[in-house]
């Protein structure tokens, strides 16, 4: 109930709620040893608790995908700064290649070893950065997938076709 506000029924509010709580275990996210000892994911893990807990969500149901998930945005933090690395030396390299006595093609070997270097950064990125956005959205981790996993309304009973005569006729509680 807590993901979706709005103008809904009681008996809609109540089979939302009914929803949400079934998927919860009651046990509160717990934090990986290996996600502990690496700084950036330790402080994504917390900030990430931190606001599911906010929401009611905080549950270790999904800790593998939260783990996962911290590991991999630290790993991309570490792809970010070596990818800068890179662009520094790619840069530091051209001013001092127009000063060294090299021959231009050994000039335009490194350069493009340097370059190669940031374009596998980028691609390295671009994959992890995949591969989060997909943990999200398999794994109850974005608003869209969290709402499509709780029943929207109530189920209506369906009456027998003996039921429906008998209340057209006003005979009986037919229900």
């Amino acid at each position: 109930m807590q993901l979706v506000q709005g103008h809904r029924t009681k008996a809609e509010m109540a089979v939302r709620a009914q929803g949400e709580s079934e998927l919860l275990t009651g046990v509160h996210l717990k934090e990986m040893p290996e996600v502990k000892k690496n700084p950036v994911a330790h402080k994504e893990f917390a900030r990430i608790k931190k606001l599911l807990k906010s929401i009611g969500k905080d549950d270790d149901l999904y800790g593998s995908m939260i783990n996962l998930h911290c590991l991999l945005h630290a790993e991309c933090k570490e792809i970010e700064e070596n990818k800068e690395m890179f662009r520094q030396t790619l840069l530091d390299f051209e001013e001092q290649a127009a000063e060294e006595d090299m021959p231009f093609s050994q000039k335009m070997d490194l350069k493009m070893k340097l370059q190669k270097q940031v374009l596998d950064c980028d691609k390295a990125l671009k994959d992890k950065r995949k591969m989060l956005i997909d943990i999200s959205k398999e794994n109850i981790m974005t608003i869209q997938s969290a709402l499509r996993s709780v029943p929207k309304t109530p189920e209506t009973k369906s009456q027998s076709k003996m039921a429906s005569f008998l209340q057209k006729r006003g005979i009986g509680n037919a229900t």
